[in-house]
């Protein structure tokens, strides 16, 4: 009885003293992060989006799924998200300890002159009553890190996927762009045949040749530029899969379908972003570190039971009959020079700093989204007019290879018409691979993740 008086005493003296001392500042970070969304009303219009529930479901290719797959598995920068992941659960179940007793044993032995050894034994239980909560809010703290981190890594693997999306349609494009250059090239290579039989007839002048031979050059230096480019996005293609040999990988000759994704209501479509999620958690987990951290000011009450016995074997240390004893102290930091209060202060502002990164978040991804809408409607204006132009001077060098035969213009002439024609097809191509890379990162600005 009376060591139970004893102990309820110490935790009324503790929260005499605690009552006294300053407790932490509710802040409101939490609820200014879920209304910032609410302020996103609307998208801009999007008309022909198609329901999407992942992001590689938008491209129908099985290849492409693979290679999606491969990187998931073997990308060493994902690998160390998910190490990181693994290394935060370590970290709260380690943090979870504190809330438990904690259990020692010990045995000791010492002999003395003319008398025989002799056999210290004990065993110590010890716990600290969190009376604050404050080891709850440190072991929440620790559980929020964990989702947080689960979500960052949600949002490297989709990233990744996308990226792995962009890499193979950029490999189609520069594929493509090889085959148009080498077209280029055929092309110039019969006018340089053609006008060297001109000039060898004496129909033809020097001028002419010069220019035909210079062309041809500058578009085989082009050539070997884009032949580059195709090999190094390869090269940057299988680090992302984790590769580090030189397997060949395949290149289709056109490009697939790449659906438009559904553009949903702005608090849907934010909500489903692992980054902003990470972010929101991140806020509620310095909440709670700021909670802690205040309470850290505040008395601590620790209780430690023991038994200990004295004998000659150590078997009769531990198990014959040992006394035991139950303590409780009870401590409150009374100067420490500044140090917990500033350690409090500072939890606060990173409070505040998380809450400004979660703004940051915000605000990227609304831009990603309104740039990815507009881009969409502005490829499409450019493409239907770069057809339109293409058709036309497909006709127009048609027209003029006919007039050139007839020596009705100049080798100049044609060789523009000629360029101006591959310049277009260039254009079209490259504009065709903004568009369909274009629908994917609307997909990813839209929150869709990638499937497992």
């Amino acid at each position: 009885m009376r060591r139970l008086l004893t102990l309820t005493g110490l935790v009324l003296a503790a929260t005499l003293l605690g009552g006294c001392a300053v407790t932490a500042p509710e802040t409101d970070y939490p609820d200014r992060a879920r209304e910032a969304i609410g302020d996103v009303t609307s998208w801009p219009a999007l008309d022909g989006g198609e329901p999407t529930a992942y992001l590689n479901q938008l491209v129908g290719s099985s290849r492409l799924d693979a290679l999606i797959q491969e990187a998931l598995a073997a990308n060493p920068n994902l690998q160390q998200t998910l190490l990181t992941l693994r290394i935060r659960r370590s970290e709260r179940r380690q943090t979870g300890a504190d809330r438990l007793p904690d259990l020692d044993t010990e045995l000791t032995g010492s002999r003395e002159e003319d008398s025989d050894t002799r056999y210290t034994g004990s065993v110590t239980v010890s716990w600290e009553a969190d009376v604050w909560g404050r080891i709850a809010d440190t072991y929440r703290a620790a559980d929020l890190d964990v989702a947080e981190q689960r979500a960052l890594y949600q949002s490297t693997r989709d990233t990744l996927a996308s990226e792995v999306m962009d890499s193979w349609l950029q490999l189609i494009a520069d594929r493509r762009a090889v085959d148009i250059q080498t077209q280029r090239l055929g092309t110039l290579q019969d006018n340089l045949t053609f006008v060297r039989e001109r000039y060898r007839k004496g129909i033809g002048d020097i001028d002419d040749l010069d220019t035909a031979r210079t062309d041809l050059a500058s578009a085989r230096a082009t050539l070997a530029e884009y032949r580059e480019d195709l090999a190094s996005e390869r090269r940057s293609l299988r680090e992302m899969l984790g590769r580090s040999d030189d397997a060949e990988i395949p290149v289709p000759s056109d490009y697939p379908g790449v659906r438009v994704p559904l553009v949903d209501l702005p608090v849907q479509t934010l909500g489903r972003r692992p980054d902003l999620r990470a972010d929101y958690i991140a806020i509620q987990a310095q909440a709670a570190r700021t909670r802690a951290a205040y309470k850290d000011m505040l008395p601590s009450l620790d209780l430690q039971a023991s038994l200990e016995d004295v004998a000659t074997t150590p078997r009769q240390a531990l198990l014959t009959a040992p006394v035991w004893s139950l303590l409780a102290d009870l401590t409150a930091p009374l100067y420490r020079g500044g140090e917990l209060k500033a350690a409090a202060e500072q939890a606060e502002l990173e409070a505040a700093k998380a809450y400004q990164a979660y703004r940051e978040t915000l605000l990227t991804a609304v831009t990603e989204v309104g740039d990815a809408i507009g881009q969409e409607q502005a490829l499409k204006t450019r493409l239907a007019h770069t057809r339109d132009a293409l058709a036309s001077a497909r006709r127009s060098l048609a027209n003029y290879r006919r007039r050139y035969r007839a020596g009705l213009v100049t080798i100049l002439d044609l060789l523009d018409v000629q360029e101006q024609t591959y310049d277009l097809e260039a254009q079209l191509n490259e504009l065709t691979r903004s568009r369909l890379a274009n629908r994917v990162d609307l997909g990813l600005a839209l929150g869709l993740g990638v499937h497992r």
